[in-house]
């Protein structure tokens, strides 16, 4: 069989990490119809306990077999990280508007870059700094520091930012040793008893269509954890992550139409700031992979600037 072209795959990577936003976005959406009546908490275990049954089929179709790991430390370290991840990220979509509480989400990258240096080493110079501190700019403008449009729900937000950052660098960590589809598996399976306990501190049972947000909320979750995770194993995650951004459409428009939220003019300029940062930090980050992949058959050269 012929191996897939570098162009493929890249295409191919970006593709599944878009269709990956887009279910995270309407799984944005979700979560804030059911945060009218039930806690953040609650959806974020009703979101993994009907993720793991969207993840069943992965288990009949490889069989047992998938479970078999000699990583799980790996696992529980990665997936204790992600679940106060998402409990911070649901309570900030349930606290804030859509548009803002997404766009603070795509601090993400930066905060990426950053523990690249200090979790792998990475060497990151003048330019990647200054993009970097641009896109925290752009955060500020968002948030506001001092002023009345400054909520303790935007500090949850970055905190949920900071978080998923981490687990971008565990799953393409975890993504050379493992297959995708055990790590969503392994996943989704330890979230349902991480999140149950803080759930039960807050419990109350889903009424209504509470019932069919929160389940699509775990099915559209599982679904773009499972594209995400895919994405992350094909490309870099410096490269893909500003894909994302086609997430802030998605969620803008929900906002207006079902929530009657316009994006203010301080969110669209932060996530504008922190895109244009994001984007140079993916274009930076090809060009170095390119470079790298050129050189160091001849010079054994290291990714750098």
């Amino acid at each position: 069989m012929t191996s897939p072209s570098p162009h493929g795959t890249v295409l191919r990577a970006a593709l599944l990490m878009l269709a990956s936003t887009v279910f995270f976005g309407l799984m944005a959406v979700a979560i804030r119809l059911a945060s009218q009546t039930l806690h953040a908490f609650e959806i974020a275990f009703f979101r993994n306990l009907f993720g793991v049954v969207a993840a069943l089929p992965l288990l009949v179709r490889h069989g047992p077999g998938l479970l078999r790991t000699q990583h799980l430390p790996r696992y529980v370290v990665r997936c204790l990280v992600g679940v106060v991840s998402m409990l911070c990220g649901f309570w900030a979509i349930a606290h804030l508007p859509l548009a803002q509480a997404v766009s603070l989400s795509y601090s993400t990258p930066l905060f990426v870059t950053v523990l690249a240096v200090w979790l792998l080493g990475e060497q990151v110079r003048a330019r990647r700094w200054a993009a970097v501190v641009a896109g925290f700019i752009g955060v500020l403008i968002i948030v506001r520091p001092g002023t009345e449009g400054f909520s303790f729900a935007s500090l949850v937000a970055l905190t949920a930012a900071v978080m998923s950052g981490i687990v971008s660098i565990q799953i393409k960590q975890l993504s050379a040793l493992e297959p995708a589809d055990r790590i969503v598996l392994w996943t989704t399976m330890l979230w349902v008893p991480m999140s149950l306990l803080p759930a039960l501190t807050v419990w109350e049972w889903p009424r209504g269509i509470t019932w069919l947000w929160v389940a699509a909320a775990g099915l559209l979750g599982t679904g773009g954890h499972m594209l995400w995770t895919r994405a992350l194993k094909l490309g870099d995650v410096s490269a893909l992550t500003p894909i994302s951004f086609m997430q802030l459409p998605v969620v803008a428009v929900a906002g207006w139409l079902l929530f009657d939220e316009a994006p203010d003019r301080w969110t669209l300029t932060g996530a504008l700031v922190i895109f244009g940062a994001n984007a140079y930090i993916a274009h930076r980050e090809a060009q170095l992979a390119r470079r790298a992949a050129t050189q160091a058959p001849v010079e054994g050269a290291k990714p750098g600037e």
